[in-house]
């Protein structure tokens, strides 16, 4: 059984909802609210797997609310169900903990759907936001590199070749200690976590 909190401001789409996702029966709704602030008391009190979050209402909005129910109860997976898609909903939403990104335009069958698979750790990405995400995190990978310093950009060009940091020391004349260094410079500006994925990095941005 998938338990499930509705959060809407407005009565008549909540009730709807509600009465829709009711005729699952592997739904049950532990809860509904009206604003933010509630949402966060009713998801501490009643812990369901998936909440349903309105952005844009009254007494704390949806963004601020998906930060603090993720903060106390991070299994919960929010599945946001919003009229909106532009920047200043999209990125604070998700960098807050947001699982996936509905609009209201999404039939009863696409919001049943997405619920199962939040239930199932898979996410669902209305279209249109899941395009400017994409371009918005390819922006930022295109720009990353300019970052790095002349000789950090000397190691990374090493690394993606494939040598080791000893090597890397021989070819550079400079100590293992300061190629160490230059490394985690390198992985943290790139924002990729080994050395691997800065390789493949330097490759697709054809660096070397």
């Amino acid at each position: 059984m998938i338990r499930i909190v509705v959060v809407d401001d407005h009565d008549v789409v909540r009730k709807g909802v509600i009465a829709y996702l009711e005729t699952e029966d592997d739904f049950e709704v532990v809860g509904e609210a009206s604003s933010g602030d509630e949402s966060v008391d009713i998801v501490l009190e009643r812990k369901p797997d998936v909440v349903l979050m309105d952005l844009i209402m009254e007494n704390g909005n949806g963004i601020e609310a998906t930060k603090q129910i993720k903060a106390i109860f991070p299994a919960c997976k929010v599945i946001v169900l919003t009229s909106y898609y532009d920047d200043k909903q999209i990125f604070p939403v998700l960098e807050a903990g947001a699982f996936s990104y509905l609009l209201k335009t999404a039939s009863a069958e696409e919001i049943v759907t997405a619920i199962k698979k939040a239930h199932h750790g898979e996410n669902v990405i209305e279209p249109k936001v899941a395009h400017k995400v994409m371009t918005h995190f390819q922006g930022k990978q295109s720009t990353l590199h300019d970052q790095l310093t002349e000789r950090e950009l000397e190691v990374l060009i090493c690394l993606a070749n494939g040598a080791t940091n000893q090597e890397i020391a021989d070819q550079l004349f400079i100590g293992i200690k300061t190629v160490k260094t230059h490394v985690s410079n390198i992985l943290r500006k790139l924002d990729v976590h080994d050395r691997t994925q800065a390789a493949v990095y330097a490759h697709r941005h054809h660096l070397l």
